[in-house]
């Protein structure tokens, strides 16, 4: 099937990928542009992968201020060049993390952040809710991790659902962002403050 210029250019526009990549995908789904778009973003996504490896020195710290001051959040967010870092796409992901953050309270970034020791006291508290139930003891430890990767969706920020779009991981969001600007990009740190709280 004949791939037309319009079709392309429709694809573009959806998805903003290169008009020879649009026109290849649109020649592999037989002209389906639904399909077309999807594996465009299949594509991306591989790409995304690929570009995490890269190392992430740019960036901006973004700050987000909330409740009439009673709320503050500085989060570092990195990517591979200056350029990227400037750009309006950029500059709203890391102030959207940063309100993010404020709305959610996650504890770390990424589940390799927990302290080993609190792993073990939620695994010992999961364990021991999992046998006063009745469980078997040969599903215990399934049930453990399955509780385990609820915790972390709670408290770490790459697994929390993201508050602008439930649908979706901050991780998701991170790696959409990854393919749409050709750039690794990496949360580094945050802190939250909250008016009244203290060590």
């Amino acid at each position: 099937m004949a791939v037309t210029a319009q079709q392309v250019q429709e694809l573009r526009r959806k998805t903003g990928a290169g008009v020879m990549d649009c026109k290849r995908a649109l020649a592999e789904c037989g002209g389906d542009l639904e399909q077309a778009a999807l594996a465009l973003r299949k594509q991306g996504m591989a790409r995304a992968d690929a570009r995490m490896e890269r190392q992430a020195q740019e960036g901006v710290i973004a700050s987000y201020i909330h409740a009439g001051g009673r709320i503050g959040v500085l989060v570092e967010v990195n990517c591979e060049t200056d350029f990227v870092a400037r750009t309006d796409e950029f500059q709203a992901l890391a102030r959207n993390l940063a309100m993010h953050i404020a709305a959610e309270q996650p504890r770390w970034v990424r589940p390799e952040d927990v302290p080993e020791a609190i792993l073990e006291q939620e695994k010992d508290v999961y364990r021991s809710l999992a046998v006063k139930e009745g469980k078997p003891g040969k599903v215990i430890e399934k049930i453990v991790e399955g509780r385990l990767a609820k915790f972390h969706g709670e408290v770490c920020l790459l697994d929390q659902q993201y508050v602008r779009d439930d649908e979706k991981t901050v991780s998701e969001v991170v790696r959409e962002a990854i393919a749409h600007l050709g750039e690794n990009i990496v949360v580094r740190r945050f802190v939250r403050y909250q008016l009244g709280e203290g060590e």
